[in-house]
């Protein structure tokens, strides 16, 4: 039986060791989070390219654009579908760029809904009735038609809503700011958030009492649940929650940077200015860099951190914020 030459032997360790350092690099490299962007700065510049007057609604759709093309032109590209390394081994980014989606795809649906109709019998805006469903598409998927073809041409139908919106000759597209419009995306932003602080706090593992039905005594529920649970994030998900709330937030703050300008002058009416500008202070925070080479679990007064914790308690801050704006935006 021939046997390989030490040289072929020491060759072939050399070709797998440059292997293994290139898909290191590769991970490292392909991990970073994207830059935050003035999204008032890139109305204005979208203004000007297309020849535009900015209009009400105009920063919102503008930075809703922006957020998709980040996504998919980012770093490394869209990333959730990749099957081959090293993107096939990242787990950070994927989740980050779920993260994002989900608040893109809630802005798109709200604005599909509710900022572009004026009352419910009014007919949806054609370019965004094609958008909300492409965006809604499997984020995972490779094989054609692949995951960035349908999110490309969903962001061109929102391209599409914005040059009408800025066209005076087509009053058709429009974007209404009122107050009751913008509670109702606080609404499900307030869900989105709740669900992530409840996720990033079970890192460590609680035991709940069962509130499902708390404060209606005529509430009924399909099926009977335990009056206490236990509940904790499995060790290998910490770190998919932690980043899936970073990209949800980073999103986030962007859309409610627009929406302070696009929504301004009924936030100083309701005397909410302030307060809508604190909720985003206090999600900036979620974006600090992250020091640690992973996401540590420490137990809740340990010697070592617990970055879930510091995240959920950021999120939550936020999240009550959110809560009180909106009834107050509801009130009168």
């Amino acid at each position: 039986m021939h046997m390989p030459s030490r040289r072929t032997q020491l060759t072939t360790l050399v070709i797998i060791g440059i292997a293994i350092l290139v898909t290191l690099f590769g991970m490292w490299w392909y991990n970073e989070e994207p830059p935050a962007f003035d999204p008032l700065d890139t109305a204005r510049r979208h203004a000007e390219t297309h020849g535009h007057q900015p209009v009400t609604g105009f920063a919102t759709t503008a930075t809703l654009v922006e957020v998709v093309n980040v996504m998919l032109t980012k770093r490394g590209g869209w990333m959730s579908n990749d099957i081959m390394p090293p993107w096939v081994f990242l787990d950070n980014m994927p989740n980050w760029e779920f993260g994002a989606l989900t608040q893109v795809r809630d802005l798109a649906r709200v604005m599909r809904n509710d900022l572009s109709r004026s009352q419910t019998q009014s007919t949806e805006d054609p370019d965004l009735a094609e958008a909300d469903p492409m965006l809604h598409y499997d984020h995972a998927r490779w094989f054609p038609p692949a995951t960035e073809g349908r999110y490309r041409k969903a962001n061109a139908y929102l391209e599409a809503y914005l040059e009408r919106l800025a066209d005076p000759s087509q009053p058709d597209a429009q974007f209404y700011a009122r107050a009751d419009n913008l509670a109702d995306w606080l609404a499900i932003v307030e869900k989105r958030l709740g669900s992530l602080s409840q996720r990033l706090s079970a890192s460590t593992g609680q035991h709940r009492l069962n509130t499902d039905l708390a404060g209606d005594t005529g509430a009924r529920q399909s099926t009977g649940a335990p009056e206490e649970v236990t509940v904790k994030t499995p060790w290998l998900e910490i770190d998919d929650v932690f980043y899936e709330t970073r990209g949800s937030t980073w999103a986030l703050i962007h859309f409610l940077k627009a929406m302070e300008h696009d929504f301004e002058d009924v936030l100083r009416k309701k005397n909410a200015l302030v307060s809508f500008r604190q909720i985003i202070r206090e999600l900036e925070a979620t974006q600090a860099p992250l020091r640690s080479p992973m996401v540590l679990n420490g137990s809740k007064f340990g010697a070592l951190a617990n970055h879930s914790l510091v995240m959920a308690n950021y999120v939550a801050r936020a999240n009550a914020a959110i809560i009180d704006l909106r009834f107050l935006l509801s009130d009168g």
